[in-house]
């Protein structure tokens, strides 16, 4: 059984899902995937040939964890707590091709192949659906250890192409099925700062909501105008501001990318569409280089050199403050991809791609 799944990057709503905001985000052409079989006895052999690493574990040690965020133990306790069982352990090969702790979701489409495969090889196989797959890889990511974090790579890795998600009032995924052309993802080759990120992202966001909305009681980070929002520089230092208006903005910056991606694109305007969408990507980009800080010099270069190429626009993907980058460059990917490698980045000629699914072995 071969099962893979691809990695994804984030057009729109970047360091908004933990607020409560909805986002769009799209599966690429780079994955994830698992070759297994049954074995005899109950030891789960794992091979991971580009980590040079092998893990081994039996089916009955799958608790308590041994080592810190053990996805693949997790993994099959939250499908066994869904009425899953297991009798055989399995011999596997897990490879890909989607960079590793840069923003792309490597370890999402790990956790999600590997649900998908368990379900197929079990006992008693449930078929999940894409969705409940993203759901139960969520679970053995984020809510099995207390990280924080989102469900946008959950669902868009499992899910694949083109979603739009909210996770407020409760969670609802739309497929958009817009016609895409190519992307460049550009990677730094710098770790990202996660901790560091969050630290102002998420946590200096919540902090100024909070000052906000004690000023202002009717203030609301989902339906707030733009225009309405100057009165809060009384309250918020001008560095608190400027994160609001980068939030107010983004939050607006996604809506219009979700009717921009909804719209019906034939060859006589696709053009202007492509024109549009990487305008407003790099519109989103400005705000998170400039309010939300999650890009690095190096980034910057790698984007001035691909938008002197011939990209239309593109963003920082991921937490940032290193990690990937991509652009939109439907008629000049290769050129595009070259001049990012001269500035330093590794970089990929990708598609919007499928989810996860079982592969002709």
């Amino acid at each position: 059984m071969r099962i893979s799944t691809s990695g994804r990057i984030c057009f729109f709503g970047e360091h908004q899902d933990y607020l409560g905001l909805p986002v769009i985000a799209a599966a690429i052409s780079r994955r994830i995937s698992i070759d297994g079989a049954h074995r005899n006895d109950d030891l789960n052999i794992l091979n991971l040939p580009d980590l040079d690493q092998k893990v081994s574990f039996s089916l009955n040690e799958t608790f308590p964890y041994t080592i810190q965020r053990d996805y693949f133990k997790s993994t099959i306790n939250v499908l066994k707590r869904k009425g899953l069982s297991f009798s055989k352990g399995f011999d596997c090969v897990i490879q890909g091709n989607i960079p590793i702790n840069s923003g792309t979701s490597s370890s999402s489409a790990l956790i999600v192949s590997w649900a998908h495969f368990l379900d197929k090889m079990s006992d008693n196989p449930f078929h999940f659906s894409l969705k409940e797959l993203g759901e139960i890889a969520n679970a053995a990511e984020v809510l099995e250890f207390g990280e924080p974090g989102g469900m946008m790579d959950h669902y868009s890795t499992a899910i694949g192409n083109v979603i739009y998600l909210e996770s407020q009032p409760q969670i609802y995924v739309e497929t958009l099925t817009p016609k895409l052309g190519t992307f460049v993802l550009g990677d730094s080759l710098e770790p990202k700062d996660t901790l560091g990120i969050l630290a102002r992202c998420r946590y200096g966001m919540e902090d100024v909501i909070k000052k906000v909305t004690q000023f202002d009681p009717y203030f609301s980070i989902f339906k707030t105008q733009l225009a309405q929002i100057s009165d809060y520089k009384k309250v918020l230092s001008q560095d608190e501001f400027s994160l609001l208006q980068a939030n107010v903005e983004d939050r607006d910056i996604l809506m219009t990318g979700k009717n921009l991606l909804s719209q019906n694109v034939d060859e006589v305007n696709a053009a202007e569409f492509d024109k549009n969408l990487g305008e407003l990507l790099y519109k989103h980009y400005k705000n998170l280089r400039d309010h939300k800080r999650t890009s690095t010099p190096k980034i910057e270069l790698m984007m001035d050199a691909a938008l002197s190429a011939g990209a239309l626009g593109g963003k920082i993907n991921g937490s940032g403050g290193g990690g990937c980058m991509f652009v939109y460059a439907p008629t000049k990917a290769e050129e595009v991809a070259e001049a990012i490698e001269k500035a330093g980045g590794k970089s990929y000629i990708i598609n919007i791609d499928s989810g996860s699914r079982v592969e002709d072995l």
